[in-house]
């Protein structure tokens, strides 16, 4: 009997001793996500989405597709998101690709106030003096700032384009100065220019060529960063980079025609229609001897913007069969997907805390629609997110004011490649300032709930 008796006892103390440890894991698996966002002050979660789960498309590799170039890249335009990368980063000359830099900072001048397309430039003898591509200026000319403009984005013209730098900045060396300052700031690693236009040293005037040995270069990808920067910040850059051709002069028997042979307009044109491709609205050819056939490209279609940059090609022809090839793999192979939609509530951060308030808090969305490009077929449930709450967010405060960030993060499927896109998270309505008598009664209220809690931690 006393076998059987201590026999049933450590039967009851093994199942308790069980039941103690499954309860004190379950315990420790609920408190420990609570104990890091107390700790961090953020909060990281996955994005659920309706949609079933699919199975994308297997993206054929770069080398399939069997490009001609020495280096290459494609760009989502909105999100800066890279699709493709042959030698990207290597720094090469860009040859007249250089003139989108003239071509973004004379918009910006333009943008900005500080000139506008009707006021008239005089051409100085620098300009003049220039070779290769050019609209015949003569020193003392006046044309312009939209003629000129026109000149270098669609005709490719060395003399306007020196004349534009040297009426922004004062001399074209000044000019070069806010080019490589503007380089830094756009974040383009290996850009350096030495002119506006493109032309390696030897071939400026001798007179003003600048006290250096070394020459222009880019790299593809900051020739996209910086196409990127001029679709996004003067999305009307189509309104000359589509003229297919421009009389400069009235007495000049020939227009200006557009050395983009890929536009789409061109599809009616018996010489261009066979590189004509769909979307197309620009942006800027190059060509050098040391540069070869360049071409910085971009498209649009279902609401996607793709910017492509082929370098080093062989021939005038194809460094837009090159093209060709960059863009139908990125239309071909990949889509936009909304993650979420501007103003969406976020599942566990629907209110932030706020002093000083009438309410004690505010409900928050956020800013913006996030969207990944995403290979097609792609439903994007592996998609993550990271919150930034302002812990200091004090009444009185209007709808839409910033109170946090919000990170998504997704990493792409077949690849290591990780995105991300941070948007704001907004007060989704007023909150004027509580009253004195208010915040006094609050005072009290705070007051006796943290001493019970302090009184019944003790037990």
């Amino acid at each position: 009997m006393k076998d059987k008796q201590l026999h049933r006892n450590k039967k009851e103390w093994v199942k308790k001793s069980v039941a103690s440890a499954l309860l004190l894991n379950m315990l420790c698996s609920s408190v420990a996500p609570v104990m890091a966002y107390a700790e961090s002050g953020q909060t990281t979660a996955t994005v659920s989405t309706n949609a079933a789960s699919q199975s994308a498309m297997k993206v054929p590799s770069v080398d399939s597709i069997g490009l001609n170039v020495s280096s290459a890249v494609l760009l989502d335009a909105a999100t800066g998101q890279v699709l493709l990368s042959k030698n990207s980063d290597v720094p090469l000359p860009p040859a007249s690709m250089t003139k989108m830099m003239t071509e973004y900072i004379v918009a910006e001048q333009v943008k900005q106030g500080k000139l506008s397309w009707d006021t008239m430039v005089t051409t100085s003898e620098n300009a003049s003096l220039q070779t290769g591509s050019k609209v015949f200026l003569a020193e003392g000319d006046q044309h312009t700032v939209k003629d000129l403009y026109i000149a270098m984005a669609v005709g490719s013209a060395n003399d306007a384009t020196v004349a534009l730098a040297e009426y922004v900045a004062g001399s074209e060396q000044q000019f070069v100065k806010m080019m490589n300052e503007t380089a830094q700031r756009m974040g383009m690693k290996t850009a350096y220019f030495i002119n506006a236009t493109g032309l390696s040293r030897a071939d400026m005037p001798e007179k003003y060529r600048p006290n250096t040995d070394r020459e222009t270069v880019m790299s593809a990808m900051d020739a996209a960063i910086l196409a990127k920067y001029i679709v996004n910040d003067h999305p009307d850059f189509n309104q000359f980079t589509t003229i297919q051709s421009y009389k400069f002069r009235p007495r000049d028997k020939a227009p200006i025609v557009n050395l983009d042979w890929m536009l789409e307009a061109n599809k009616s044109i018996p010489n261009f229609k066979a590189y004509a491709y769909e979307g197309l609205d620009g942006l800027k050819t190059g060509h050098t001897e040391q540069a070869g056939y360049c071409f910085t490209g971009t498209a649009v279609r279902n609401g996607m913007r793709l910017i492509s940059v082929v370098m080093g090609t062989d021939s005038e022809a194809h460094r837009f069969t090159e093209t060709r090839k960059v863009l139908d793999y990125g239309f071909n192979n990949f889509e936009e997907k909304q993650i979420i939609a501007p103003k969406s509530t976020v599942k566990g951060v629907e209110k932030v805390a706020i002093k000083k308030g009438k309410e004690t808090k505010v409900p928050v969305v956020t800013d913006q629609a996030v969207s990944f490009v995403v290979p097609k077929g792609t439903n994007p449930t592996n998609v993550t997110f990271t919150t930034k709450i302002d812990d200091n967010v004090v009444a009185p405060i209007k709808a839409g004011t910033k109170v946090g960030t919000i990170t998504y993060t997704y990493k792409v499927d077949g690849t290591n490649q990780t995105e991300q896109r941070t948007v704001n998270l907004v007060a989704a309505q007023d909150v004027d300032k509580a009253s004195g008598f208010r915040l006094f009664f609050r005072s009290i209220k705070n007051f006796f709930v943290d001493l019970f809690d302090g009184v019944k931690n003790l037990f």
